[in-house]
């Protein structure tokens, strides 16, 4: 069964156009990655899964469920954390976590509540008031929130912004474990290297339309140059002739040729070829560019916030 079916989902704001027929499908079990710049559309779609925003046209189902007709039992599977920190000033954090779950019609689990609070750091914190709580703080509380249910979906938006380096590995472990238990996840993040090693499929958006589609791996080799690196015996002086095609530049006071491979063609053509030409090859490294590159690429982006961040 698939765990989230997006089809030809649209929405506008004030006459813009939002969402522009967006269709996913997210399944059982997996992490799924989705990316795009700021505005791109992917907080309006996640809002619009989680029943925040009306749906302009097109349908969201969950676990076969439509979130429209069957909006009770749908939102009861999912957790969601957004990326505004949306607290309650009235309760303090164990409080609240006591009541979260009677809100989708769920019993509190005493052991599993207790679970979340040891695995986010939250024991040292349970008597506070939300405006008592670091930014940080106020995330792993939403983090704690969206679980305390048990959702068999759980959806983050920018779960780690401005949270700090060390949170960010043990959240990510955490997810990573409770995805092996069962537990599908609706990933955005503008850490691009997160998503690289977290996600086993990805799509990415930009001005509210879905540009790729694909396994993490599958979509970097397809769309990314790699770089090769050649240490010669001799320094050149000059370029070899017809390396127009692979972008070559020599460093090192000539002692390296550095070639740029197009997406999806080897190094054995090349390498014959300069082999042939009397080039004296003393070592050879390869160097895959990864998701950051292909995201650039595919936004048409040049390196500036969102690829920033991505190397926080």
């Amino acid at each position: 069964m698939s765990a989230l079916v997006i089809k030809n989902l649209h929405k506008s704001f004030a006459g813009v156009e939002a969402v522009k027929g967006v269709n996913f499908t997210i399944h059982e079990g997996e992490i799924f990655g989705l990316l795009g710049p700021n505005g791109a559309g992917k907080s309006t779609i996640i809002n619009m899964i989680s029943g925040v925003v009306r749906l302009g046209s097109g349908s969201v189902s969950a676990f076969g469920y439509d979130n429209q007709r069957d909006y009770r039992h749908t939102r009861r599977m999912l957790g969601v954390v957004h990326q505004e920190v949306v607290i309650d000033n009235f309760f303090t954090v164990d409080q609240a976590l006591r009541l979260h779950a009677g809100y989708y019609g769920v019993k509190d689990d005493p052991a599993w509540r207790q679970l979340l609070i040891d695995r986010l750091g939250l024991t040292p914190h349970l008597d506070k008031v939300m405006l008592k709580l670091s930014g940080g703080l106020k995330r792993r509380f939403m983090i704690a929130k969206a679980l305390i249910h048990r959702p068999q979906l759980l959806i983050l938006d920018e779960p780690t912004a401005g949270v700090d380096v060390e949170l960010r590995h043990g959240l990510w472990d955490f997810v990573r474990e409770i995805n092996r238990q069962g537990t599908t996840i609706l990933l955005t993040t503008h850490y691009l290297e997160e998503a690289e090693k977290m996600c086993d499929r990805i799509a990415i958006m930009h001005h509210g339309e879905l540009i790729a589609l694909e396994e993490t791996q599958k979509l970097i080799r397809s769309l990314s140059n790699r770089q090769l690196s050649l240490w010669l015996e001799q320094p050149l002086t000059e370029l070899p002739a017809g390396l127009e095609r692979y972008s070559a530049k020599l460093q090192e006071n000539g002692t390296v040729l550095l070639l740029y491979l197009p997406s999806g063609e080897g190094a054995g053509n090349i390498l014959s070829q300069l082999v042939m030409s009397g080039l004296k090859i003393r070592d050879i490294e390869t160097d895959q560019s990864g998701l950051e590159e292909v995201f650039i690429h595919l936004t048409g982006m040049k390196e500036g916030v969102d690829s920033h961040q991505s190397r926080q």
